[in-house]
This record gives structure tokens, sequence and C-alpha cells, in this order.
């Protein structure tokens, strides 16, 4: 089953305009497939393999300037010396649309970028398909999605999600961590991801977190920005321009993919997540993620962030348009209207703002309303497009 990807046009156009482009994401997000079914008439090379590298190795630029000029690396991480004669024969042909690179490592190959081919290159990422690339493809329940999550090998070929994370998880531990950080103890690691799967949601307390694992303050925070590089966590950070400083500063810590979580929580039914404490957290969760999948997927950088003041007053999510005009969006994983839903959002302050604030809440029940000048969105709406809110 091939699915299109939402990055693809973007992609297309960024061809046209860069001698160079690079995708990266989280690992089996679908990169090498898009790639290889987007852009055919591009020669494919896969840097994992031994005996490809060693060919590429021995003779650089004699291969570049014979193999064509439409060339893909994929794992490019795997061969970094390539990137300095990649900028040598790009800026000789001055022409775009010359090379395409991908990999999961992105911080390592963030790094050689920035050394070798600043100015050259567009940089995009692809996560975990969103839902409106699922629309057709799969069922768009929220309970289901939270816990199937969205990596394209589940949905392509039906494997079961509590089959599927755990083999995934392992692998990003053993394979990527090991390789990305000298960390020499690999099950304190696996428990600090867990605790951080209990913790979607919350402010981040690097404190709290790394006393419960049993490491320091700096480990933990050199571990947060660890998962943040390989595209699983992000940090959503406070919303403060135009605010007085009695706004919370800290960000709220978030999971990319819903099953990723659901698997650390050993949560594996539908009942056991109807009734778990943090149901409401992963449906949050899940609106939020897919409000930054549909930004990144669009080629574009993520204004989303949350509002809290120190009374503990707090709206879920901030969405910050191109415009500058404001999206103010609680988020309720609730089937049965409650005014309360209302409450944060009519004591969002919009003095002194000088833009327009839009409202609204997105919530599990089937109507889609206004009261109160406020928007009340169903989830299925949601999904139909969420460009409405």
């Amino acid at each position: 089953m091939i699915i299109d990807r939402q990055i693809s046009s973007h992609l297309k156009k960024m061809l046209e305009k860069y001698p160079v482009i690079f995708l990266t994401g989280p690992r089996q997000s679908g990169k090498t497939t898009l790639l290889r079914n987007v852009f055919g008439d591009f020669r494919y090379y896969n840097l994992e393999r031994p005996d490809i590298r060693e060919m590429i190795s021995a003779d650089p630029v004699g291969f570049l300037n014979s193999a064509g000029s439409k060339l893909i690396f994929d794992e490019a991480q795997n061969l970094p010396e390539l990137f300095s004669y990649i900028q040598v024969i790009s800026d000789e042909r001055k022409s775009n649309g010359q090379f395409i690179l991908s990999g999961s490592q992105s911080f390592l190959l963030n790094e050689r970028i920035s050394q070798s081919l600043a100015g050259r290159v567009s940089v995009n990422v692809l996560l975990p398909f969103d839902t409106h690339e699922l629309r057709g493809h799969a069922i768009l329940d929220p309970a289901q999605l939270i816990l199937s999550g969205f990596y394209p090998r589940v949905h392509d070929q039906k494997i079961a999600a509590q089959d599927f994370y755990p083999s995934y998880l392992q692998t990003y531990i053993e394979r990527d961590i090991r390789t990305l950080r000298s960390i020499e103890n690999l099950q304190t690691f696996s428990r600090f991801l867990s605790l951080c799967a209990g913790r979607i949601g919350q402010i981040l307390n690097l404190t709290s977190l790394a006393n419960d694992t049993g490491i320091s303050v700096n480990t933990a925070r050199a571990w947060i920005s660890l998962l943040e590089a390989s595209y699983v966590i992000f940090l959503l950070q406070p919303y403060h321009r135009n605010f007085n400083k009695r706004l919370i500063k800290s960000p709220k810590l978030y999971f990319y993919d819903t099953g990723v979580v659901s698997s650390l929580l050993r949560i594996a039914d539908t009942a056991t997540l109807s009734t778990h404490y943090l149901y409401g957290a992963l449906f949050e969760n899940l609106v939020i993620s897919e409000i930054i999948k549909s930004q990144v997927h669009q080629g574009k950088r993520p204004s989303v962030y949350y509002w809290r003041e120190s009374n503990g007053v707090e709206v879920d999510c901030i969405i910050e348009r191109e415009s500058g005009d404001l999206t103010a969006l609680e988020i309720k994983a609730g089937q049965t209207f409650s005014r309360n839903y209302l409450r944060n959002l009519i004591l969002f302050p919009e003095k002194n703002l000088d833009r327009e604030i839009k409202k609204a809440v997105i919530w599990l029940g089937n109507e889609t309303t206004t009261i109160e000048n406020i928007k009340i969105i169903s989830w299925n709406d949601f999904v139909e497009d969420n460009s409405a809110i």
C-alpha cells in the first residue's frame, strides 16, 4: 500500500531552488519509500551497505562525476566525508536539483551540513503519517490511533502495535542511542524514556525526572536533547509575546507518536486506555502532534505553543499564524459537553495583543458549533480539515 505523503510537493519545489535537499526524521518514518517512489528519475544509493560506501570512498570525485546529475544518498550519516565533495561538485555544476540526502540521525547530519553545505541545502523533516495522509487508508478513531500510532509499517503491513513498538524501541535504544551517545547503562536510559512517557502534557521538571531515574540533572538534560534530536519527543514552549513575567517559562513534554507512548505505558487495548489516568493527556498529545506534523509536512516551521499563568490558568495550545494572528485551543477528551471547556479560553487575555485571536475547543463529541464566539470542533471535523482551526 503506497500512501501519498504531504511533503512530496514541497520537496519537489525545493529541488527547483536548491542543488541539495536533505530529508531527515525518525527511523522508519517512510523516508526511503517516499524518495524512491517520488524521485524515480534519481539514482539511489543506500549508504548502510558497506560495499556501496567502499565503492564511493575509493574515488569520491570520480564517482560523483560519473554517476549522473541526479543522485539519492540514503542514510548519508554513514559517509560524512562525502558532503565536502558534494559541495564542490554542486558548486561546479551551478544547477539545482542535483542531490538528495536522507538519514535518521539528524544531529550528525546537521553538523556536517552546517560545515559543508550551508546555503546550498534545503532541510526537511518527514514524521510518521498524519491523519490527512491516512484518510481512506485507516479508521481514524482517536482511541485506536492513540494505540496504533502512525508509523508506516504498522499501517502498511497491518502489524499489531504491541508487536511493532517494543521491537522499534529496542532497535532505537540499542542501535541509535548507542551510536550517538556513549550511554553505558541502556537499562537506565529505557527507564528514563518510560518516565518521560508518564509525564506527557506536563511542564518539564528536569530535577524530578533526574531524581526518579537516578541520574544527574545534566544527564537528564542531555538525554532530553537526544530524544528531541531523534524525533521521539518535542518540547512545547510557552507563548510569551506581549505577556508579562507572570507566565510559566518552562516547556511541556510531548511525544511525536502516541503509539510509542502507549507502548511505553503498556496500554494495549481501548478498554485499558479509556480508564487510564493519562487518557486526557494522550488525546491532547494526539491533537497537538497532528497540528505539528501537518505544519512540518507542508515545509513549515511549527509555531505551536501553550499558555499558562502562574495562577494555573492554562490554554493547551496556541497556534501562531504566518500573519501573526493566534488560535487559542483547548483539547478535551470528553463526549459530553461542559461549559468548563470554555473557561480558560474566556480568561485568555486579549488586551495589548494587536492581532486577531480565534478560540476553539476540540472534543470527542459529534457536534461542531459556536458558543460565545468560541468554535467547538468535533474530532471528526478536525481530522477532515485541521486548517479549520
